[in-house]
């Protein structure tokens, strides 16, 4: 609870500091913040016409290719981008941590803040896409997601932050295993392709839940979100809470020695 507080109380000052974290990121380039959108988006479109124009996969089954995969992958990179960025953010703003009195509790929320940008622009462009094919969003799964995600990022990075700033050996660690995450978790292949326990164990990933539970929100009216009644939903938050307990645990008690470490 302390940390929802000190974020409550500090929400626009992340909110500003996580606006000008997206703008330095590209301060040094002519086009600027115009960079940050480009690259998630022309690496979305070569999956497209990769995966549906040259490998001819049939990942989709009978919806069309790009209302099936932007989603997912819109998805995926928001929270791959977010976890990485908000888990290094306390060696990034060292300064603040050092220097100043500052609540760096807030800290990797600016991170978050600031990938929020790109991310929402994916979704954006994936709704669009679904919306030009003939598929209209359950809006309203779509904010439930979304919010799930802020959610489990938060609880995640909660952790990862700490142990990223204590073992600095950790951020490359977290590179491969966010990599790894992203072959689990059905973004660029279907859960269909698999059967039996091995598919309840894959639904049961969080990053599934999430890429599922977006992808869905176009193509299906029975989702993850639903399925077995609601067991998966059950599923996503107990790891999400357990998550942030430890986290929220290990963050506070190694709080004290940032400065020294950094």
């Amino acid at each position: 609870m302390d940390f929802l507080k000190v974020l409550f109380k500090n929400r626009k000052l992340a909110l500003q500091l996580g606006k000008n974290d997206f703008r330095n990121r590209f301060a040094n380039t002519s086009l600027g913040a115009i960079w940050g959108f480009a690259q998630p988006f022309v690496f979305m479109m070569t999956y497209v016409i990769i995966f549906q124009y040259i490998l001819k996969t049939g990942s989709a089954g009978k919806y069309p290719y790009v209302v099936w995969f932007l989603p997912g992958m819109g998805m995926w990179m928001f929270c791959s981008d977010a976890i990485l960025n908000a888990s290094n953010s306390i060696r990034n703003y060292s300064y603040l941590v050092k220097k100043v009195v500052f609540p760096v509790d807030i800290i990797p929320i600016i991170s978050l803040t600031s990938s929020s940008f790109i991310g929402m622009f994916l979704i954006y462009i994936a709704t669009m896409a679904a919306i030009v094919f003939g598929y209209f969003p359950n809006v309203l799964n779509i904010i439930y997601i979304v919010f799930c995600a802020i959610c489990f990022i938060v609880a995640l990075t909660r952790l990862t932050s700490a142990l990223t700033t204590l073992v600095p050996d950790f951020a490359q660690l977290l590179n491969i295993i966010i990599q790894l995450c992203m072959w689990f978790t059905p973004i660029v292949w279907n859960l269909s392709m698999i059967q039996g326990k091995l598919c309840i164990i894959f639904k049961a990933f969080p990053f599934t839940y999430l890429v599922e539970g977006f992808r869905q929100a176009f193509i299906s009216s029975s989702t993850i979100i639903t399925e077995h009644n609601g067991l998966y939903t059950v599923i996503f938050w107990v790891i999400t809470i357990f998550i942030y307990t430890w986290g929220n645990i290990i963050f506070k008690k190694s709080k004290k020695d940032f400065a020294d470490v950094l």
